[in-house]
């Protein structure tokens, strides 16, 4: 009889796309159904990221759902199972802007934080802030930067769209 065999990673088929397997000390971006979800490499196979620890069926940490968690926890899995069949890619995305930490460093301090709950906040701290702080000590997001764009042009959008029906109303009553 052979040994068991541990499951075969289904992202790893994709990694043909990628520049490179995701190596100690760099930020993993995990391209899931509309946005991305961000870990931070920890060994070989392990990546810590920041999940929702809510009871939401499906709110894995690269699940669209995780959007309306209120809270997150810091967990430490195997990226192939973080990342499911979603394609992931090394990207360090900051680097031309701020200095990492060391790779030891960072893999220390993501190790006392595993199994911290905090706030989450799809805007204002989500896992590409975790991650950026861990990594670089500036807690940014591009994703909650854009989210925050979209509702602005969203909402401009919808004004602009009800001052001018009301602007054509207004118009036809007085003719």
């Amino acid at each position: 009889m052979f040994p068991a065999r541990a499951p075969l990673c289904l992202s790893l088929v994709f990694l043909s796309q990628a520049k490179r397997k995701p190596r100690l000390g760099d930020l993993t971006e995990i391209s899931a159904s509309g946005y991305e979800h961000w870990a931070f490499c920890m060994s070989r196979v392990c990546v810590s990221h920041l999940a929702p620890s809510s009871g939401i069926s499906g709110a894995g940490g690269s699940s669209i759902m995780s959007s309306v968690a209120d809270r997150a926890i810091v967990k430490k899995e195997r990226l192939c199972d973080v990342a499911g069949r979603d394609l992931y890619r090394v990207n360090n995305k900051h680097g031309d802007k701020y200095n990492p930490f060391p790779p030891s460093k960072i893999v220390q301090w993501a190790e006392e934080l595993v199994g911290q709950e905090f706030c989450y906040s799809l805007i204002s701290n989500n896992c590409d802030h975790f991650v950026n702080e861990l990594y670089y000590g500036v807690s940014c997001s591009d994703q909650g930067r854009d989210a925050v764009t979209a509702a602005t042009i969203s909402g401009v959008g919808l004004i602009a769209l009800s001052t001018g029906v009301m602007f054509s109303r207004n118009q036809k009553q007085s003719q």
